[in-house]
């Protein structure tokens, strides 16, 4: 519009500027070189100003005639960097949709429209990556290293290469290369914080997130949150070997994050080991009520060198009454007072907790309290076994990973501040269940090795008629000698009493259990356990004890002999030291026989056998 305004103005001034020559004539003579010119005013304006427009003109021609090379040329750069922009769009879009042949070729072409492109570059290293050309995207990026442009550019390639090919420590160079180069760049300030994370480096670690913070790449809360996980992390590996770099990690750590549980207890601990019991106390108490734990309550207990179980007893009731709904509270209670031998205030301060809140530690707790108490073994294995299937307590774990201590980062992605106190929700995994097994059948095996040995003796069949009763007490006898040498045989730890649904298992010893012999003859005594036969000639241990178990009936070929009322008393198999002895006899009973029940020798009830009674 305003070029349209400016046009029409230049022409109305020519207009009224010719206007003005034509109002007023008059004459204009030039003599030159013999030549006399005589014309009007406006004749000579005209044609001067056609003269002028006649040079231009020509003036134009003979430019454009100098310059055309030039624009050739230009216009031939305009075309190829056009080309080349198209391919450099395309090949992107191929490499974003994973097109690594189209990626590929686009590349080719833009290397040739546009060699010195930084984009090209770029487009060239994501082709040869996506085709798994690792050596030359490498070769690239070390290309671009160059050129101040680029130099950022090819820093941040060799770093996600180095990251994929799994070398931290040239990952970590880069890293902190371009940090240095431009100290604003957000990704080598995390980038070389998480790799100094992950190899412990927590002195460069702390350097690298105060830079961070600097820069304002943290707001202030979480940057005190990753400083604190860090000085607790120092704090927990200088503990025992540079205790005053450690307290002064434990305490800043304390005081940047109060629900820190591992810097508290680092703090309580050392501040503890040198006297000063006031200030272990304070840390570990305003801890305590923000986060309750074990670790702080073994702390808190300890906080007086030379105290007794009673004191450090009344100690931790005091911190549990500082969080007195949490579970840690009673467990830390019940532990002390065990300790203390005090197994009525540990049972009172685990009572709550038997309805609805079990856990394994509670049940464990019990246990403890039985075998301390009572020492009734009995009930010590039902809380045993109720552990086993009782509720989880709360554990250090990050991404599915248990750790019997808190740890800084996670042991799957180095993850920092990834532990937390908490009931896992999946499933046990198998090591912590076979931790679980194993103690559970060591403490069964240490109480059964104060129980008496008990002898097995067994009978093969029923017998229905027996001729010579000083013959076959004579066998019996016979019969609980050899069962007497197997019992010596058996392995320290077995549990006796138990016997293997399995008959080939009688080839490995006996597992047998001896009954007291009373005042009575071996006469009036039948036998305890018996051997019932199979088809395959093999013997099956049936013995009475709340422990025992009992083995499927006899097989047809058995109740069919016995059916048939044979009158010679079958030979009875004896697993004697590993072997099976079929020399060996025992006193028949008959159907009406009660059996050694009026017998108080102060054994369990026996369990009740299948009735095996011969047919009329």
């Amino acid at each position: 519009m305003v070029r349209l305004v400016i046009y029409l103005l230049g022409v109305a001034l020519a207009a009224s500027g010719l206007a003005w020559l034509a109002d007023r004539p008059g004459t204009l003579q030039i003599a030159w070189q013999g030549y006399d010119i005589e014309t009007s005013v406006f004749r000579a304006a005209v044609l001067l100003a056609l003269a002028i427009a006649i040079a231009v003109f020509l003036w134009s021609i003979c430019r454009a005639i100098w310059n055309s090379p030039a624009a050739v040329g230009e216009r031939i750069v305009m075309r190829r960097k056009r080309r080349g922009l198209d391919a450099l769009s395309s090949g992107m879009i191929a490499v974003g949709a994973g097109d690594k042949a189209l990626a590929t070729r686009y590349a080719l072409q833009a290397r040739k429209s546009l060699p010195h492109e930084p984009l090209t570059h770029l487009l060239r290293a994501q082709a040869a990556q996506l085709s798994g050309d690792r050596a030359t995207a490498r070769r690239i990026y070390e290309a671009m290293l160059t050129s101040p442009e680029t130099e950022q550019l090819g820093l941040r390639g060799l770093f996600l290469e180095a990251e994929r090919e799994g070398a931290p420590d040239a990952a970590q160079q880069f890293a902190g290369r371009a940090m240095k180069a431009n100290p604003k760049l957000g990704w080598s300030c995390e980038a070389l914080f998480d790799l100094q994370c992950r190899g412990k480096d927590w002195d460069g670690a702390l350097e690298s997130l105060a830079h961070a913070k600097r820069s304002g790449h943290h707001d202030k809360t979480s940057s005190d949150r990753k400083r604190a996980i860090l000085l607790a992390a120092k704090a927990q590996d200088l503990e025992e070997a540079e205790t005053d770099t450690a307290l002064s990690c434990a305490v800043e750590a304390h005081t940047l994050a109060p629900e820190l549980v591992p810097a508290a207890a680092v703090a309580g601990r050392i501040l503890a080991s040198r006297g000063q019991t006031g200030k272990a106390a304070k840390i570990v108490q305003k801890t305590y009520t923000k986060s309750p734990h074990p670790d702080l309550a073994t702390a808190y207990a300890h906080a007086r060198v030379g105290d007794s179980a009673r004191d450090r007893l009344d100690r931790i009731r005091q911190l549990a009454a500082l969080n007195p709904h949490s579970i840690e509270s009673p467990i830390a209670v019940a532990t002390t007072a065990i300790e203390a031998r005090l197994f009525d205030d540990a049972r009172m301060a685990l009572e709550p907790l038997l309805a609805n809140r079990l856990t394994q530690r509670v049940a464990t707790l019990m246990a403890r309290i039985e075998a301390g108490e009572n020492g009734d073994k009995g009930k010590v294995r039902e809380w045993l076994a109720r552990a086993v299937t009782a509720a989880r307590d709360p554990v250090w774990i990050a991404d599915g990973v248990i750790s019997d201590q808190w740890e800084p980062i996670s042991p799957v992605d180095g993850r920092l501040d990834a532990y937390q106190w908490r009931v896992p929700v999946e499933a046990r995994d198998q090591a912590r269940a076979d931790i679980v097994s194993n103690r559970l059948e060591e403490l069964l095996a240490l109480g059964q090795r104060d129980e008496t040995a008990k002898t097995v003796v067994a009978d093969e069949g029923r017998q229905s008629h027996v001729d010579d009763a000083d013959m076959v007490t004579s066998d019996t006898t016979s019969t609980r000698s050899a069962a007497d040498q197997a019992d010596m045989a058996l392995p320290l730890g077995r549990e006796r009493g138990q016997v293997s649904d399995n008959p080939s298992n009688l080839d490995r010893g006996p597992a047998t259990t001896r009954e007291p012999r009373g005042d009575k003859t071996s006469r009036d005594q039948p036998a305890a356990a018996r051997l019932i036969p199979r088809d395959d000639q093999s013997a099956v241990i049936t013995t009475r004890g709340p422990g025992s178990r009992v083995q499927a009936g006899p097989s047809q070929a058995a109740i069919a002999s016995s059916t048939r009322g044979t009158s010679e008393p079958a030979p009875s198999k004896v697993a004697v030291n590993g072997k099976l002895d079929s020399k060996l006899f025992v006193a028949p009973r008959a159907p009406d026989d009660p059996g050694p029940d009026d017998i108080d020798d102060g054994s369990p009830a026996p369990v009740p056998l299948r009735p095996y009674r011969a047919s009329k």
